[in-house]
């Protein structure tokens, strides 16, 4: 990182900030970790768990849930106590390094998942934790690197464009998989009408397995550019030193939130509407593959058209965000991904908002039913509006947090992203478990967005 230079005109402030090859490196962390969330969280890995793993789709949601609740959890109690500790180290890049490791390996893992075996159930399981925590808590201190890139008029622009890149990201590592990867098991052929590469088998689903090990490799080819040309936090103290004064320091940033008082309303709802959004990315793709009997092309196909609209919701986003401030365009985001949750709700796959259409026919053509056309739009408000929610949403913080505990509050605040993000998970699985109804588990989320919209309307910037 550059040395601070006294206050004086604009050049001499930009100069304060990193290159603009520092900052595009790290952009492309966004574009390393995002094929995790597109490819095993949402589109391919989840939905395929929940159709050909698991013994039903709904137990598939229903354990797929309890997985991710636990992890969760883990995140929620560690988050805070490691950002405290980087803050007092100086450090981010030693951290993104060792949960970056996590996140390899427990995607690498994902490919012994084999349809229709119950063993590899639990193994596969633990395989998703491992990686979800370590692709959370390196997302954790890439965060805390952002106010020593730009100056804070553009951190706006950078957060949207750094969740644009993750979203094209993930559209590209999409099409390598559908268009070379995975195959239809009846025809053999991808969505390229190609025989997948490698010699991968279509009947052993090795095209969606292989995407655990494909999100690995991503990752650590294009995590690079931001460990060799972006600049760190210079070290301050040794780790044992920086645990004790980072502990201590945590301790003083919680007996201050009371008096922060907008600033702990909007880190609850924060906790509040991010558990209700990770939740709804985690089980949308189970939830459609359950409803309309999707496989992996159809899946695949929607995620690319959602990461689409994420990609230009983000670009967008960080625009507004710098021109109108976050915390309108996190509850515009909040209202749309509200009013789409209820009318997924309303859709089945022979009714749309109770009118009756024709279903799905078998071998019938890719989207051509009424219902799923209803789906893939209401997808797409999802996507467009996730994006802008979660860059507005870090901007937000900074704009708010003091700037030399930065790290602590990225902590805190993955803390409230992942307090509670068991929450949903678990009454996601739970009420589908009970009622045996895909549609009664991801009804629960509408509470969540509701709730979250009324804690907003209380901060203020």
């Amino acid at each position: 990182m550059t040395t601070a230079m006294p206050a004086g005109n604009a050049g001499d402030l930009e100069a304060r900030y990193a290159s603009r090859a520092a900052v595009a490196s790290w952009i492309m962390f966004d574009w390393a970790a995002q094929p995790y969330f597109t490819l095993i969280t949402t589109f391919v890995f989840a939905p395929y768990f929940a159709t050909f793993v698991a013994a039903t789709p709904a137990e598939g949601q229903s354990l797929w849930g309890f997985a991710t609740g636990a992890a969760g959890i883990v995140i929620a109690l560690a988050s805070p106590v490691l950002g405290a500790i980087a803050d007092a180290s100086g450090r981010r890049k030693p951290w993104i390094a060792a949960f970056g490791a996590l996140l390899v390996i427990g995607s690498s893992l994902m490919w012994i998942g084999k349809p229709g075996d119950p063993g590899v159930i639990l193994p596969l399981l633990i395989a998703y934790g491992i990686a979800t925590i370590g692709v959370e808590f390196a997302t954790v201190f890439n965060n805390a690197m952002m106010p020593s890139l730009v100056p804070p008029h553009k951190i706006g622009r950078l957060s949207g464009t750094g969740w644009a890149t993750g979203y094209i990201g993930g559209i590209l590592s999409l099409i390598l998989v559908l268009g070379f990867l995975a195959a239809n098991p009846t025809t053999g052929k991808t969505l390229f009408g190609l025989s997948p590469l490698f010699g991968l088998d279509p009947v052993t689903h090795q095209g969606d397995r292989i995407t655990g090990p494909l999100t690995a490799i991503w990752f650590i080819v294009f995590v690079l550019p931001m460990f060799l040309l972006t600049p760190d936090f210079p070290a301050k103290r040794p780790v044992r030193t920086a645990l004790r004064e980072g502990l201590r320091e945590l301790r003083g940033t919680l007996g201050e939130l009371p008096k922060r008082r907008s600033l702990a309303t909007f880190l609850l709802a924060n906790m509040i509407y991010t558990d209700g959004l990770v939740s709804l990315f985690a089980f949308g793709g189970i939830y459609a593959a359950g409803t309309f009997g999707w496989h992996t092309i159809q899946m695949g196909v929607f995620g690319m058209l959602l990461a689409v609209a994420g990609a230009l919701g983000a670009w967008i986003g960080g625009k507004l965000d710098d021109r109108v401030g976050p915390k309108r365009v996190i509850a515009a985001s909040m209202t749309v991904l509200l009013l789409s949750i209820v009318m997924i709700l309303l859709v089945e796959k022979d009714s749309i908002l109770f009118v009756k259409v024709p279903p799905p026919v078998p071998g019938g053509g890719l989207f051509a039913a009424p219902a799923e056309k209803a789906y893939l739009i209401l997808g797409c408000l999802i996507g467009g509006a996730g994006g802008p929610l979660q860059a507005a949403s870090r901007t937000l913080l900074i704009r708010m947090a003091p700037k030399d505990r930065i790290a602590q509050f990225f902590g805190l605040f993955a803390l409230t992203g992942k307090v509670t993000s068991f929450v949903g998970p678990l009454l996601i699985g739970y009420v589908t478990f009970v009622t045996a109804s895909q549609k009664a588990g991801m009804a629960v989320l509408v509470l969540f967005f509701v709730a979250g919209l009324a804690l907003l309307s209380r901060v203020r910037e």
